[in-house]
């Protein structure tokens, strides 16, 4: 229920909603576009995935890279990645995040 008691305006409520689905369509977009780094070992193994979390470079600094401890490689890149998918997460946030809070009451009539 609208306050008042008055029935809401199915158009604007329809345009809201249209205008919402564009700004999200077009917030994912820039997402898949922006790409963000990781890094672990002090920059020895950098990770640059895009803002939706795809992982598109890894690399290995050869100082890194240790043929009888592997091991330390290996949770070096897997540190890189996780720092790369977090500051991912930290893009959508700042990009999706005004959007989904607009669907916690800026579209008035709906309970959400």
């Amino acid at each position: 229920m609208i306050p008042g008691g008055g029935q809401p305006d199915m158009q604007q409520l329809l345009q809201q909603a249209q205008k919402m689905q564009q700004d999200l369509q077009r917030a994912q977009e820039e997402l898949a576009a922006t790409e963000v780094d990781g890094q672990a070992g002090g920059g020895l193994v950098r990770a640059t995935v895009t803002g939706s979390g795809d992982l598109r470079a890894l690399k290995i600094d050869p100082k890194a890279v240790d043929p009888e401890d592997t091991e330390t490689l290996a949770d070096l890149v897997v540190a890189a990645v996780q720092a790369a998918n977090e500051n991912a997460q930290a893009l959508q946030q700042q990009k999706l995040g005004p959007l989904a809070q607009g669907l916690g009451g800026g579209i008035p009539g709906l309970p959400f």
